[in-house]
């Protein structure tokens, strides 16, 4: 995405801010009822192009084609890279061959690399043998890296300059390669074999002896990422370094793209989007706009993980059936189950929540993973030591006697123990195995702690009762 866009200067703050799409998008649409297109172009003039494409998404589609093509040719291509895939696949099919050619070709090669990505391979194809040579090379190069990478994720337009180059010369080239590329506040130098040596702001060579060789002034420490890096770690790189850039280099040290901040923000997103769908779990499927979706597609998505938890689920029936002579014995241990299963449940939700996320931000690898765990169950003890002192007065009173406060009071505090203790080591076991730490739902937890709760409050209540029933009791 072009980063002129991500920084353009807002000149009509009465048309821009927060709202503005929705209120563009109400006049937009009476004008174009009603045939005004000379009020169209001067309604969307001042507005920026990401409220642009956020006010012709919500048009009726009839008309999203229609607006788009009042649009300036620049300003089309700067508006197409903000709609959302689905529209801009609808504006493909809407809009004609050659506009289709030119809007394509004017892309940015990541915007242009993560539209062909949502489109049918047929399509894709179509318009990469009409790409422009140079093009269709750049585009071919990043369509082969692996999704969610580094590679997949760059842009090929940056600056690079030669050590032996004056700073003088360098201002030149920045003035020239300005227009076609990404950002210019981070240049980077390169050998004669491309190989990254080196790197400078913009500020730097601005304020260097016009004389001076890039060579004296550029860092040559250089944080970069290989092609195969995931994208999360990219992010991450990012947001360590405050960088408003990152460079990729191959396996051989060649410098070949950049990654630039605003690709990042979504990266985050969509990152974030997912983990919150699995520990809701909820399988979000190869798109993250849910919402989207088809609803039997929704359906078929939830139901695997609910029918789970059914069976699942089923062993606490089975748990409930094994202790019936108790319960027969003292019936109100029964009112009890759901307060303990379900505090359990919201305990080891909150556990695995917060570890989830402290795997997301590195802040668990910074503690220790055996320390993290050891936390959360001290926290499950005291917050069952806190709920203990409410709950076993009053089921000591309803049970007219200690049974039954006794029973609830020692499984309290080791449900919440055990429920927190789980929630914070099995997304961690899943790390450590490699596989994605946000499959270890809440949902998942909350039924795995209802099933050992129930045994728990039912096994102690049974040797509680034989106790007290025992000649020595």
């Amino acid at each position: 995405m072009n980063e002129a866009k991500g920084s353009s200067i807002q000149t009509a703050s009465l048309v821009n801010g927060p709202h503005v799409a929705d209120e563009v998008a109400a006049k937009l649409e009476a004008m174009l009822s009603a045939g005004n297109y000379d009020g169209v172009k001067a309604l969307l003039e001042p507005v920026q192009p990401v409220d642009i494409a956020e006010a012709i998404g919500s048009l009726p589609q009839i008309l999203q084609a229609l607006a788009f093509r009042l649009l300036s040719k620049n300003e089309a291509i700067e508006v197409y890279e903000y709609l959302e895939p689905g529209i801009q696949q609808s504006l493909l099919d809407r809009l004609r061959s050659g506009e289709v050619l030119e809007l394509v070709e004017e892309m940015s090669p990541d915007d242009r690399v993560r539209l062909f990505d949502e489109l049918p391979a047929k399509v894709v194809r179509r318009l990469l043998a009409e790409l422009s040579p140079a093009e269709r090379r750049v585009t071919a190069q990043l369509l082969g890296y692996e999704t969610e990478t580094a590679g997949r994720l760059m842009t090929t337009e940056f600056i690079d300059l030669k050590e032996f180059h004056s700073a003088a010369q360098a201002l030149s080239i920045v003035r020239r390669q300005a227009p076609y590329t990404e950002t210019i506040y981070s240049l980077y130098v390169t050998d004669r074999e491309r190989h990254l040596t080196g790197i400078l702001s913009l500020r730097d060579l601005v304020t260097a002896d016009p004389d001076a060789h890039i060579g004296d002034v550029m860092t040559r420490d250089v944080v970069n990422v290989r092609t195969d890096t995931d994208q999360e770690e990219v992010a991450r790189a990012i947001q360590r370094y405050d960088f408003l850039a990152l460079p990729v280099v191959d396996l051989e040290k060649r410098l070949v793209g950049i990654v630039t901040v605003d690709d990042v923000i979504d990266v985050i997103e969509q990152e974030a989007t997912r983990d919150i769908y699995a520990a809701g779990a909820v399988q979000a499927g190869d798109e993250d706009d849910y919402f989207q979706s088809d609803l039997f597609v929704v359906a078929r998505r939830r139901v695997v993980w609910l029918a789970v938890l059914v069976l699942a689920n089923g062993l606490t029936t089975q748990v409930i059936a094994m202790n019936d002579e108790v319960l027969q014995q003292v019936v109100l241990l029964a009112a009890f189950i759901p307060l303990l299963i379900g505090t359990g449940g919201n305990v080891g939700a909150q556990s695995s929540t917060v570890v989830i996320r402290g795997l997301s931000t590195q802040r668990i690898q910074a503690l220790g993973s055996m320390k993290a765990v050891f936390r959360e169950a001290i926290a499950g003890a005291l917050l069952g030591l806190l709920m203990l002192v409410v709950v076993v007065p009053f089921a000591w009173w309803r049970g007219d006697g200690p049974l039954v406060g006794a029973a609830v009071g020692i499984s309290l505090i080791a449900i919440t123990t055990l429920a927190a203790t789980a929630g914070a080591a099995l997304p961690l076991l899943f790390d450590r195995m490699g596989l994605d730490p946000a499959l270890m739902s809440a949902p998942f937890i909350t039924t795995a702690t209802d099933v050992a709760g129930v045994l728990i409050y039912l096994r102690t209540a049974s040797w509680l009762l034989t106790y007290t029933q025992s000649p020595m009791g």
